[in-house]
């Protein structure tokens, strides 16, 4: 098992209480929060697009599909909820811990891809809705969306209840705008009625239908949902997590039906106006808002659409980019300066939108949409098997895994998003092969990337069955005896600082030492909490991270100590390159021995550094190892 795992969204985990709320709204109110930065996800422009082509194209006849999905992503976003809490993982950090290493770099890869193309819908549309309110021009619109990326990083450092509340009032607005589109529409209830009766026309339907189920089920907010329950400090006992878990899945049950009725709203909207009026081919947003005001008869009709549009965009960027720090952290335990991954994300969806607008025209962008919840329909798989497992694994649960009627349902809907996805890869295959004119290409190039990633989702799902001699990684180094080794040293130092980052740098670094100053030598291991909450809170932070680093610290003293060193602890919290020589500066050393980041140039404006600034700082001699 892993010693050492970095917590998700370290700047905000564990930042809100719950302990103290004594009544029991209050207390239902402090964990209402992170199923509504998930929900935004199941509303933003990907969904309209899919929802006002179904509409526009079959009527009602889909709103099933809606409903179908939101049932589905209910249950998937409670497992997120439940491996959360309960294990203390998100779902990135569990399958890092239990599939080989290069399966996961693959699985981050596709996270990726699935992150991208949510981000993508969420560009597309800001920019749409910019033009449609403000008359700015698609290729401005989309430059324009990389400045709201840092808008996160203003809110996540008020707080995540300050984040929470502004992705309310967005939601808030969604929601409004709808009500009075749908006062203004005048649907007939009895027609839509029929919609729930499950029917799929046609094979352009279940195009639409699985573009559908991508944009509500996405697999993103699987990895952010079980990232962001963590935000809430709770008492680890077997009463507070059933309490968590029940607060939890309220707290689900309203936001994601919330997200319910808006789409509904959209694909209803959609419906009344254009299908009812022979206008089966409206799958534009910009198409279904010129079309609003002449068929409603009201000028607030496209100016409410706008303004949704617009507040759907920003909600779901700030979430898209919470989920690709919580991936590239989970699977490749690998943390860059925050500025830098949220900037890093936006610019992966906004390429490709920049060259549909240049290359195709703005007319592209709807088919572009539809197109980015496909794809991220067919990552899914590749999200909810894993979380499947990890729910039923009766180890890591600690006796809260999913009973068997809920693991039958779970495998169920995993079949139906996968035979699904099946059918469209095979279907748009056979289409390519039929219309291309060198059908020997997508033989060759496009059947064997489909043919292994089936393969991929026969591995991960088998895989947990059959790793019996699989043994996980440690990320933190072990110190022994064959390492450490019986050395003469000189003794010039006898007072030797050792800086500690629990990274392979630690074994050159201790070794180096040792070797320094031999047995006689007093060393002390230092070793900085950096994330933002000890930045915050400082020496007053309770969170993993800092439980965690002091074992570590105490593991290597034990070890040390075994072997005959004089070794005391040190752990200081906030900017390494800050507390490392208050604490040097402030003892009697005569030593500081510090590991060589590895790295330069771009590298150090991606991680920061810490030698140059320490070395400075300090009026000691400074080892780097």
């Amino acid at each position: 098992m892993e010693k050492r795992s970095t917590k998700s969204l370290e700047e905000v985990h564990g930042s809100v209480k719950t302990s103290g709320k004594k009544t029991g709204w209050r207390k239902i109110l402090a964990f209402l929060g992170p199923a509504y930065l998930v929900s935004v996800g199941y509303m933003d422009p990907g969904n309209w697009a899919t929802d006002l082509a179904g509409g526009s194209q079959f009527g009602y006849s889909l709103i099933w599909v809606l409903l179908m999905s939101n049932i589905m992503a209910l249950l998937l976003q409670s497992f997120c909820t439940r491996l959360g809490v309960v294990s203390g993982l998100d779902l990135a950090q569990a399958s890092r811990r239990e599939y080989p290493k290069a399966v996961n770099f693959i699985l981050y890869i596709l996270a990726e891809i699935a992150i991208a193309a949510c981000d993508l819908a969420e560009v597309v549309g800001m920019a749409i809705g910019l033009q449609l309110l403000f008359d700015i021009p698609m290729f401005w619109g989309v430059c324009i969306t990389v400045l709201d990326s840092f808008l996160l990083l203003f809110l996540i450092n008020k707080g995540i209840r300050k984040m929470e509340a502004f992705i309310v009032a967005l939601i808030a607005v969604i929601a409004l705008c709808f009500f009075l589109e749908m006062f203004f529409a005048k649907p007939d209830v009895a027609e839509i009625a029929t919609g729930f009766i499950p029917s799929i026309p046609d094979s352009r339907a279940l195009y639409i239908a699985i573009g559908i189920i991508g944009a509500t089920v996405m697999p993103h907010n699987l990895y952010l949902h079980s990232s962001l329950v963590q935000t809430r400090r709770t008492k680890k006992t077997r009463h507070g997590i059933r309490q968590v878990l029940k607060f939890n899945f309220l707290d689900s049950a309203i936001a994601l039906n919330l997200a319910f009725l808006v789409n509904a709203a959209i694909l209803i909207l959609a419906a009344t106006v254009f299908y009812k009026n022979g206008m089966y081919e409206v799958a534009e947003i910009e198409d279904a808002h010129k079309l609003l005001e002449p068929l409603l008869g009201t000028s607030w009709a496209p100016v409410l659409f706008a303004l949704a549009l617009i507040a759907a965009g920003q909600s779901s960027t700030l979430t898209g980019t919470l989920a690709g720090q919580i991936v590239m952290e989970g699977y490749l335990n690998l943390r860059i300066q925050p500025w830098v991954r949220r900037l890093v994300t936006r610019l992966i969806a906004i390429v490709p939108a920049l060259l549909t607008v240049i290359y195709f025209g703005e007319g592209a962008t709807g088919e572009l949409l539809v197109l980015s919840q496909v794809v991220l329909s067919l990552q899914l798989g590749f999200a909810v098997i894993p979380l499947v497992h990890f729910v039923s694994d009766k180890k890591l649960m600690k006796g809260f895994a999913i009973n068997w009627p809920l693991r039958i349902a779970a495998w169920l809907i995993t079949a139906v998003i996968v035979s699904l996805n099946a059918k469209l890869v095979i279907d748009e295959l056979a289409g390519w092969i039929k219309i291309s004119d060198h059908p020997v290409y997508i033989w060759i190039f496009i059947v064997p990337i489909a043919v292994a990633a089936a393969l991929l989702l026969v591995f991960i799902g088998v895989w947990p069955y059959l790793k019996d001699s699989y043994q996980k990684r440690s990320m933190v180094p072990h110190i022994t005896k064959a390492e450490i080794g019986e050395l003469s040293m000189p003794e010039s130092y006898k007072k030797i600082a050792i800086a500690i980052d629990f990274s392979a740098s630690d074994k050159k670094c201790i070794s180096s030492a040792l070797k320094l100053g031999g047995k006689e030598a007093n060393y002390s291991l230092i070793h900085v909490v950096e994330t933002a909450g000890a930045l915050m809170y400082g020496s007053d932070i309770k969170d993993y991270e800092t439980f965690s680093d002091n074992e570590y610290l105490e593991s290597y003293k034990e070890e040390l100590q075994s072997h005959g060193y004089k070794v005391e602890v040190e752990l200081a919290f906030g900017v390494p390159k800050k507390n490392i020589p208050k604490i040097v500066n402030a003892a009697d050393f005569d030593l500081l021995v510090l590991g060589s980041h590895g790295h330069s140039l771009l590298k150090d404006l991606l991680f920061g550094t810490t030698v140059e600034a320490v070395r400075h700082r300090v009026s000691i001699p400074v080892f780097i190892a």
